[in-house]
């Protein structure tokens, strides 16, 4: 089976010490992508030292580089703008994906091209904490297409996460939905992963495919708490209750997908009456619940929060790795 077109972007600023690791990781996957777009945005460390002893090497390998420092969402953007391919991976510079990650995803794309995206597993790792766990385990068996009703049952369940580094997005269904939106800074992701997904549905692979570094000093670690963060949520709630959200809005409700965001949503969606569409009992249970589990993350020690880890992330059963046809 041909499989579609597939398009990396590399948003990278100062990330010279993990760009190595990150690049060559795309490059040996068994299906490698199409084109790696690497945007820099004005870095002041290596990063191009690095990325140009790539590119001579890689012919897939494009540099576009800010002259001024423009932010992570803006990265990313410019990379949809860019992308030639059907399908585009957005990969976090100190983040790195496993083999299969790509053959996989791409073969199911193929078979399910209604799909928004496609997702794995993810584990994510705090190396602070020396805590590891596995996310958006639990959400099928065996891998194949999973519709928006089906998505709907499973947030219901507690088994329904989309992790945005392990997705490879349809180029136009991101579009579509105004790719990422700079003024959700750090959940602008959540958006474009559930916002497309609800509306056309997902591939889902249950194998652990990438691997999540959380940094407390990284952009997505910081700035989550206080008038910035509500700032945000509320412009979040904003874009679902739009007209031309109407259909992912009433999934949103029913699944309590914005639980996710913990007791900050929650507070958020009942102290607004233009959001109080979204309340619900699988929104509160999910929003309780998610606030404890930061919480034990955070404030248990590191023993303590290993074995509740295991208990709320138990590791996922990986299968045999699966030869497939190659490009």
């Amino acid at each position: 089976m041909a499989l579609p077109r597939l398009s990396v972007v590399v948003p990278n600023y100062n990330h010279g010490g993990h760009l190595r690791a990150c690049l060559q990781a795309l490059l040996d996957q068994s299906v490698p992508p199409d084109e790696i777009l690497v945007i820099d945005d004005a870095s002041t460390d290596d990063s191009m030292e690095v990325l140009a002893g790539f590119a001579r090497t890689q012919p897939s390998i494009r540099i576009v580089r800010n002259e001024q420092n423009q932010g992570v969402v803006a990265g990313m953007n410019r990379g949809i703008e860019l992308a030639p391919g059907k399908y585009c991976y957005f990969a976090a510079a100190d983040d790195l994906v496993l083999p299969g990650l790509f053959e996989r995803s791409l073969r199911l794309l193929a078979e399910h091209p209604q799909a928004a995206l496609s997702c794995t597993i993810s584990e994510w790792r705090d190396a602070d904490a020396d805590l590891r766990w596995p996310m958006g385990a639990g959400m099928a068996n065996d891998a194949g297409y999973l519709s928006p009703d089906t998505l709907v049952k499973l947030g219901l369940q507690g088994r329904l996460f989309i992790a945005s580094h392990c997705s490879i997005f349809r180029k136009q269904a991101l579009v579509d939905i105004g790719g990422f939106v700079p003024d959700l800074r750090w959940h602008c992701d959540w958006y474009a992963c559930y916002g497309t997904a609800f509306r056309h549905g997902l591939c889902y692979v249950p194998e652990t495919l990438s691997l999540v570094n959380l940094h407390p000093r990284s952009y997505y670690g910081s700035g989550r708490s206080g008038p910035d963060h509500r700032k945000v949520l509320l412009k979040l709630l904003e874009l679902l209750t739009a007209r031309a959200m109407r259909d992912v809005a009433g999934r949103v409700r029913d699944s309590g997908a914005l639980g996710l965001f913990g007791v900050p949503m929650l507070r958020a969606v009942a102290m607004h009456p233009a959001y109080r569409q979204f309340l619900s009992w699988p929104l509160l249970r999910r929003s309780v619940w998610r606030s404890l589990q930061l919480m034990g993350r955070r404030h248990f020690p590191p023993w303590l929060a290993r074995l509740c880890l295991r208990t709320l992330y138990p590791v996922p059963p990986q299968p045999g790795a699966a030869e497939g046809p190659h490009r």
